[in-house]
């Protein structure tokens, strides 16, 4: 099966509407301080799938909380805490995380999708940077040029 068939790839590229989290946190603070874990994993889910950075960060601080405290939720944890991370740029931390869980499970199709990601954003970011600084090069010594013909005159 492609990767463009895989929804959970979805997760990584689609925002939750607001509607929608906000639904969770509704929930959420009607719970309280007692909320469930399963009403925390769920607003933390809902955070990771949002647009704003600080929602994300806030999900994945949520979703680390729940990976120490409630050890059979951890293999749920670990692939949103890493798709957190990708989505915040943060492709090192997301890396680490999403190979915690294919040792674990090395079959799992949403850690190998997510790696792919993860792998293919990293490889393209360091081809924008090479030709990025290819460019400054380039530029810098056709300014070294310019300056050397000048002083020849």
């Amino acid at each position: 099966m492609s990767e463009e068939r895989l929804p959970f790839l979805a997760e990584a590229e689609n925002s939750l509407p607001d509607a929608q989290l906000e639904v969770l946190r509704i929930q959420f603070n009607a719970e309280g301080p007692d909320a469930s874990v399963q009403t925390k994993f769920d607003l933390a889910w809902g955070l990771i799938r949002s647009r704003n950075k600080i929602d994300i960060q806030e999900g994945i601080r949520m979703l680390h909380d729940i990976y120490v405290q409630q050890p059979e939720r951890r293999r749920e944890c670990q692939y949103y805490i890493a798709l957190g991370n990708y989505k915040l740029g943060k492709y090192t931390e997301a890396r680490v995380m999403n190979s915690y869980l294919l040792e674990l499970e090395p079959q799992n199709p949403q850690a190998l999708a997510l790696k792919n990601l993860i792998e293919n954003k990293v490889s393209r970011d360091g081809l924008v940077g090479m030709m990025m600084v290819g460019s400054v090069i380039a530029a810098i010594g056709v300014g070294a040029a310019y300056l050397f013909r000048g002083n020849k005159n």
